[in-house]
């Protein structure tokens, strides 16, 4: 059974850095697209980062103060926020797509989701 879990999220000051961290179990990350959404209450899921897998293609970011890295012999992702502005708050989750390993835009092709992680930007 696939299973997904972000942390490493919190309360940050406006101008900081966070990073989070998604820890997967039952699958290995390093084949497939691994994608790092977020959602603000009362709005839809949107894709802020994505690392294919290794056979994939469209790595991606929203922004350039965010960066997506894996660590393969961990089973891990990471999306490492830096700059972070009031607007960033939001809950953000990671997801997997097991039927390709590239990169899609839309929530409906991730097959498999994590619980979530709060991350808040106020002063």
């Amino acid at each position: 059974q696939v299973q997904l879990q972000e942390s490493g999220g919190g309360l940050v000051q406006p101008g900081g850095s966070l990073r989070l961290t998604c820890t997967a179990s039952g699958s290995t990350l390093a084949d497939y697209a691994t994608a790092w959404f977020r959602q603000i209450s009362g709005k839809e899921r949107e894709r802020v980062a994505c690392i294919p897998g290794s056979d994939g293609t469209g790595l991606y970011t929203a922004s350039d103060r965010f960066t997506a890295s894996a660590d393969n012999a961990k089973n891990e992702v990471y999306l490492q926020m830096s700059s972070l502005i009031p607007e960033d708050t939001a809950v953000y989750y990671c997801a997997i797509d097991i039927d390709r390993p590239s990169c899609t835009i839309r929530a409906g092709f991730y097959d498999y989701w994590g619980q979530g992680t709060q991350v808040t930007v106020s002063s």
